[in-house]
Protein backbone atom coordinates (compact mmCIF):
# COMPACT_ATOMS: atom_id res chain seq x y z
CA UNK A 1 0.00 0.00 0.00
CA UNK A 2 1.58 3.34 -1.03
CA UNK A 3 0.35 6.12 1.67
CA UNK A 4 1.72 9.43 3.64
CA UNK A 5 4.02 7.39 5.89
CA UNK A 6 5.91 9.43 8.65
CA UNK A 7 6.61 12.86 9.12
CA UNK A 8 9.44 13.92 10.52
CA UNK A 9 9.84 17.37 12.61
CA UNK A 10 12.53 18.15 14.76
CA UNK A 11 11.92 19.44 18.36
CA UNK A 12 14.09 20.23 21.28
CA UNK A 13 12.30 17.57 23.50
CA UNK A 14 11.45 14.66 21.46
CA UNK A 15 10.47 12.69 24.83
CA UNK A 16 7.99 15.21 25.83
CA UNK A 17 6.39 15.69 22.47
CA UNK A 18 5.42 11.96 22.02
CA UNK A 19 4.47 12.43 25.93
CA UNK A 20 1.83 15.11 24.82
CA UNK A 21 0.87 12.66 21.22
CA UNK A 22 -0.03 9.93 23.73
CA UNK A 23 -1.60 11.63 26.74
CA UNK A 24 -3.56 14.71 24.79
CA UNK A 25 -4.02 13.72 21.33
CA UNK A 26 -4.65 10.17 22.25
CA UNK A 27 -1.52 8.63 20.06
CA UNK A 28 -0.14 5.53 20.35
CA UNK A 29 3.96 4.01 19.29
CA UNK A 30 3.81 2.98 15.67
CA UNK A 31 6.89 1.33 15.82
CA UNK A 32 10.78 2.33 14.85
CA UNK A 33 10.09 5.09 16.95
CA UNK A 34 7.28 6.86 15.46
CA UNK A 35 3.46 7.78 16.98
CA UNK A 36 0.11 7.94 15.17
CA UNK A 37 -3.15 7.23 15.43
CA UNK A 38 -3.31 4.03 12.97
CA UNK A 39 -1.06 2.29 10.02
CA UNK A 40 -3.34 3.79 7.90
CA UNK A 41 -2.36 7.27 8.44
CA UNK A 42 0.57 9.48 8.58
CA UNK A 43 3.07 8.31 11.60
CA UNK A 44 5.25 10.99 13.18
CA UNK A 45 9.05 10.94 14.05
CA UNK A 46 10.44 13.51 16.37
CA UNK A 47 13.95 13.92 16.47
CA UNK A 48 16.29 16.55 18.18
CA UNK A 49 17.26 20.13 17.06
CA UNK A 50 19.61 22.31 18.51
CA UNK A 51 17.11 25.19 18.41
CA UNK A 52 13.58 26.09 19.17
CA UNK A 53 10.93 26.07 16.32
CA UNK A 54 9.99 29.47 15.06
CA UNK A 55 7.48 29.21 13.25
CA UNK A 56 7.15 31.55 9.83
CA UNK A 57 4.30 32.48 7.27
CA UNK A 58 6.66 31.61 4.00
CA UNK A 59 7.10 28.23 5.69
CA UNK A 60 7.27 25.19 3.27
CA UNK A 61 5.49 23.15 6.46
CA UNK A 62 2.12 24.94 7.96
CA UNK A 63 0.38 22.00 10.25
CA UNK A 64 -1.57 18.66 10.34
CA UNK A 65 -4.93 18.54 10.96
CA UNK A 66 -6.79 15.99 13.25
CA UNK A 67 -10.65 15.35 12.14
CA UNK A 68 -12.77 14.34 14.45
CA UNK A 69 -16.73 13.53 14.65
CA UNK A 70 -17.01 16.20 17.49
CA UNK A 71 -15.04 19.09 17.64
CA UNK A 72 -16.83 20.74 20.82
CA UNK A 73 -16.58 17.50 22.61
CA UNK A 74 -12.61 17.67 21.32
CA UNK A 75 -12.15 21.15 22.52
CA UNK A 76 -13.90 20.90 26.09
CA UNK A 77 -11.69 17.71 26.73
CA UNK A 78 -8.22 19.78 26.06
CA UNK A 79 -9.37 22.72 27.94
CA UNK A 80 -9.65 19.74 30.48
CA UNK A 81 -6.23 18.29 30.42
CA UNK A 82 -4.98 22.09 30.19
CA UNK A 83 -4.42 22.59 26.77
CA UNK A 84 -5.18 26.20 25.47
CA UNK A 85 -7.69 25.66 22.24
CA UNK A 86 -9.59 28.41 20.19
CA UNK A 87 -13.51 28.24 20.08
CA UNK A 88 -14.97 25.77 17.29
CA UNK A 89 -15.93 28.38 14.16
CA UNK A 90 -17.55 27.64 10.71
CA UNK A 91 -14.64 28.87 8.56
CA UNK A 92 -16.25 30.23 5.37
CA UNK A 93 -17.30 27.28 3.51
CA UNK A 94 -13.75 25.24 3.84
CA UNK A 95 -14.49 23.83 7.29
CA UNK A 96 -15.62 23.92 11.39
CA UNK A 97 -12.50 24.44 13.25
CA UNK A 98 -10.19 25.10 15.63
CA UNK A 99 -6.56 25.04 16.54
CA UNK A 100 -4.18 24.53 19.32
CA UNK A 101 -0.66 24.42 19.93
CA UNK A 102 1.65 21.67 21.31
CA UNK A 103 4.49 22.58 23.15
CA UNK A 104 7.13 22.92 20.77
CA UNK A 105 4.89 25.12 19.05
CA UNK A 106 3.89 23.62 16.36
CA UNK A 107 0.33 24.33 15.23
CA UNK A 108 -2.71 21.38 15.42
CA UNK A 109 -6.16 22.28 13.49
CA UNK A 110 -8.95 20.13 14.69
CA UNK A 111 -11.64 19.58 11.99
CA UNK A 112 -15.29 18.35 12.46
CA UNK A 113 -16.37 15.83 10.46
CA UNK A 114 -18.96 17.64 9.42
CA UNK A 115 -19.93 21.66 8.95
CA UNK A 116 -21.71 23.50 12.01
CA UNK A 117 -25.07 22.73 12.06
CA UNK A 118 -25.05 19.68 10.04
CA UNK A 119 -23.76 17.33 11.96
CA UNK A 120 -26.19 13.94 12.06
CA UNK A 121 -27.08 11.66 15.57
CA UNK A 122 -24.06 9.77 16.47
CA UNK A 123 -22.88 6.91 18.75
CA UNK A 124 -19.12 8.10 19.81
CA UNK A 125 -16.69 7.02 22.04
CA UNK A 126 -16.50 9.72 24.25
CA UNK A 127 -13.36 8.59 26.02
CA UNK A 128 -11.12 9.42 23.54
CA UNK A 129 -10.52 12.87 21.49
CA UNK A 130 -13.57 14.23 19.63
CA UNK A 131 -15.05 10.87 19.87
CA UNK A 132 -12.30 9.46 17.35
CA UNK A 133 -9.62 11.60 16.37
CA UNK A 134 -7.61 10.43 12.83
CA UNK A 135 -4.48 12.38 11.57
CA UNK A 136 -6.40 13.49 8.38
CA UNK A 137 -4.13 16.20 6.56
CA UNK A 138 -0.63 17.06 6.38
CA UNK A 139 -0.08 20.78 5.56
CA UNK A 140 2.60 22.15 3.10
CA UNK A 141 2.81 25.26 1.37
CA UNK A 142 3.89 26.45 -1.97
CA UNK A 143 4.25 29.36 -4.54
CA UNK A 144 3.41 27.22 -7.50
CA UNK A 145 1.32 24.70 -7.33
CA UNK A 146 1.65 24.01 -11.52
CA UNK A 147 5.48 23.20 -9.97
CA UNK A 148 4.49 20.36 -7.75
CA UNK A 149 1.15 19.09 -8.77
CA UNK A 150 3.17 16.82 -12.06
CA UNK A 151 4.96 15.44 -9.32
CA UNK A 152 2.01 14.23 -7.49
CA UNK A 153 0.13 13.27 -9.96
CA UNK A 154 3.11 11.08 -11.57
CA UNK A 155 3.70 9.35 -8.31
CA UNK A 156 -0.09 8.29 -8.46
CA UNK A 157 -1.87 10.69 -6.19
CA UNK A 158 -5.65 11.52 -6.89
CA UNK A 159 -7.04 14.74 -6.45
CA UNK A 160 -10.34 15.15 -3.98
CA UNK A 161 -10.94 18.87 -3.57
CA UNK A 162 -9.93 22.38 -4.53
CA UNK A 163 -10.74 25.29 -1.90
CA UNK A 164 -10.32 28.66 -3.20
CA UNK A 165 -9.90 31.02 -0.33
CA UNK A 166 -9.31 34.17 -2.32
CA UNK A 167 -10.21 36.93 -0.07
CA UNK A 168 -7.26 35.63 2.05
CA UNK A 169 -5.06 34.93 -1.08
CA UNK A 170 -4.33 31.11 -1.24
CA UNK A 171 -6.03 28.27 -2.86
CA UNK A 172 -5.81 24.91 -0.82
CA UNK A 173 -5.19 21.53 -3.07
CA UNK A 174 -5.99 18.07 -1.51
CA UNK A 175 -4.41 14.57 -2.93
CA UNK A 176 -4.41 11.21 -1.50
CA UNK A 177 -3.00 7.82 -2.23
CA UNK A 178 -6.90 6.17 -3.27
CA UNK A 179 -8.78 4.64 -5.73
CA UNK A 180 -11.62 6.89 -4.22
CA UNK A 181 -13.46 9.45 -6.05
CA UNK A 182 -15.12 12.46 -4.36
CA UNK A 183 -18.73 12.66 -4.21
CA UNK A 184 -18.55 15.03 -7.09
CA UNK A 185 -16.69 15.27 -9.98
CA UNK A 186 -16.46 18.99 -9.54
CA UNK A 187 -13.23 19.42 -7.39
CA UNK A 188 -14.05 22.59 -6.38
CA UNK A 189 -17.66 21.30 -4.74
CA UNK A 190 -18.28 22.41 -1.60
CA UNK A 191 -20.04 18.78 -1.05
CA UNK A 192 -16.60 17.54 -0.92
CA UNK A 193 -14.96 19.14 1.42
CA UNK A 194 -16.47 17.46 4.80
CA UNK A 195 -16.15 14.31 2.40
CA UNK A 196 -12.17 14.39 2.47
CA UNK A 197 -12.29 15.19 5.96
CA UNK A 198 -13.99 11.72 7.00
CA UNK A 199 -12.09 10.12 4.96
CA UNK A 200 -9.99 6.82 7.10
CA UNK A 201 -6.13 7.71 5.84
CA UNK A 202 -4.35 10.93 5.36
CA UNK A 203 -4.79 13.49 2.66
CA UNK A 204 -1.69 15.79 1.78
CA UNK A 205 -2.86 19.25 1.53
CA UNK A 206 -0.87 21.67 -0.30
CA UNK A 207 -1.88 25.90 0.38
CA UNK A 208 -1.06 27.41 -2.82
CA UNK A 209 -0.34 31.14 -1.06
CA UNK A 210 -0.47 33.47 -4.63
CA UNK A 211 1.61 36.22 -3.24
CA UNK A 212 4.54 33.77 -2.18
CA UNK A 213 7.79 34.22 -4.13
CA UNK A 214 9.05 30.71 -2.59
CA UNK A 215 8.68 28.37 0.28
CA UNK A 216 11.35 28.88 3.17
CA UNK A 217 12.65 25.86 5.42
CA UNK A 218 14.50 25.85 8.87
CA UNK A 219 18.09 26.24 9.10
CA UNK A 220 20.26 23.44 9.47
CA UNK A 221 19.75 21.67 12.78
CA UNK A 222 17.00 23.95 14.01
CA UNK A 223 13.85 22.82 14.71
CA UNK A 224 10.55 22.54 12.52
CA UNK A 225 9.98 20.31 9.15
CA UNK A 226 12.77 17.66 8.48
CA UNK A 227 10.46 15.64 5.57
CA UNK A 228 7.71 13.44 4.76
CA UNK A 229 8.32 10.25 3.84
CA UNK A 230 5.92 8.17 1.65
CA UNK A 231 5.59 4.64 1.76
CA UNK A 232 5.68 3.15 -1.94
CA UNK A 233 5.49 0.08 -4.00
CA UNK A 234 8.45 0.48 -6.87
CA UNK A 235 7.30 4.05 -7.79
CA UNK A 236 10.08 6.14 -7.37
CA UNK A 237 8.97 9.17 -5.59
CA UNK A 238 11.42 12.03 -4.69
CA UNK A 239 10.70 16.04 -4.23
CA UNK A 240 13.46 18.07 -3.20
CA UNK A 241 11.45 21.35 -3.19
CA UNK A 242 8.54 19.39 -0.69
CA UNK A 243 11.33 17.50 1.19
CA UNK A 244 9.56 14.49 0.31
CA UNK A 245 10.65 10.67 -0.53
CA UNK A 246 9.68 7.57 -1.39
CA UNK A 247 10.81 4.78 0.99
CA UNK A 248 10.76 1.48 -0.55
CA UNK A 249 8.17 -1.24 0.76
CA UNK A 250 7.19 -4.62 -0.33
CA UNK A 251 5.11 -4.83 -3.63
Amino acid sequence: MTKLDTLTLRVKDPEAQKRFCRTVMGMSDQGDGRIGYSDRETAIRFAAADAPYAPAPTDLYWKIAVSVPDIELACAQLKALGVSCTVPKQFRDVGFLAKFVDPEGFTVELIDHWFEGERPALEIDRSVLGGGAHLSLVTLRTADIAGIEADLLAWGMTPLSVQRVNPHGFTLYFYAFTDETPPDPDLEAVENRTWVYRRPYSVLEIQHVHALDAETNPAEGAGGYAGLSISSAGVPIRSERLRIEGAATAA
